[in-house]
Formats: C-alpha cells, structure tokens, sequence
C-alpha cells in the first residue's frame, strides 16, 4: 500500500504545471474587481460566495497573490475609513442640506434647508469605548488592600453566646 502511494507521488510530481487539484479559477481582473467588492461591504465569506468558491479558497489567494491581497486590503482600509468618519460625525453633530417641501392652501414650496444633527451618546460612548478603553469601559479593575499595601486581615467573630444588650 505504501508503494502505490509513493508511486501515485512520483507521477504527480512528473506532470507539468501544478500538479495538483483542479485549475484555479483566480483570474488577474478579480485584483481590481476585489478592491471595488471591498470598498463596497463585502466580507471574505461574501466575496467567496460571488466568485464560487470557499472562503478557505480566497484565503489562499491572499497568501499565492500578494496584489490580489493587497487591493483587498486597500479596500476594506477605505470603507473603514468611511465608517469611522461617519460615526465621528454621529458623535460629534453634523449639519447637511436638506430641501422641504410644503403645501398650504394648493400653494406648493420647497425650500433649501440646512438640517442639524445633533450629537448622538451613543455614538459617543461606542467611539470613546473602543479609542480608549482603558479610561471609559464599563468595567474597572479595582485591587483593595491592607495597612501600608499589605494583605487585608479577616478575623472571625462568634456571636452564638453573645449577649444583646437590652435597651431598657
């Protein structure tokens, strides 16, 4: 058994090319396509399942074609960026144009407006959480200790035959 392996081996070694599983179905413009995917939302699973392969399979990519990940890379660093951006803007307040349409009495108007958006907490608390967790998560680890740093002493006190005293 061990010999038609080695011998399987061999002749797999002999062809040409790969040698190995069936043709790659990795094309050079997927390298310009992934980066667009990227910018757009797209996740590894999502982009595996537009092209027909496993997410394993565009994984490999990343690793035999460093353009491929690169673009990936630079696509998902621009929609990053855009999601920061907006939720600075959440957190902070923002103003935008805005048109409002009216209607009295049959007459109708539209107006150009500027629309202000307050600052959203929560926006706020999300940013300052995840930028400085130290100083604003919810949990802080707190060490108690004893006299001059040493350990706290606990004694025990038994009140079984301990007298109450009577208040009148």
């Amino acid at each position: 058994m061990m010999k038609k392996k080695q011998q399987k081996i061999e002749k797999a070694q002999q062809k040409p090319g790969r040698g190995k599983g069936r043709p790659t179905k990795f094309s050079p413009e997927m390298i310009r396509q992934v980066e667009i995917l990227a910018i757009k939302g797209f996740d590894d699973k999502e982009i595996a399942k537009l092209y027909g392969v496993t997410e394993k399979t565009v994984n490999n990519w990343k690793k035999e074609y460093p353009d491929f990940f690169q673009s990936l890379k630079h696509g998902k660093e621009i929609a990053d960026a855009a999601v920061e951006r907006c939720l600075f803007e959440r957190a902070t307040g923002y103003s935008h144009p805005d048109t409002h349409i009216s209607n009295y009495q049959g007459d109708i108007t539209i107006t150009d407006i500027i629309k202000h958006c307050p600052p959203d907490v929560t926006a706020q608390i999300f940013w300052l959480k995840n930028r400085n967790p130290g100083q604003w998560r919810d949990k802080h680890d707190v060490e108690h200790s004893g006299k001059d740093g040493k350990p706290i002493q606990l004694g025990i006190v038994d009140f079984r035959n301990a007298k109450l005293d009577d208040p009148e």
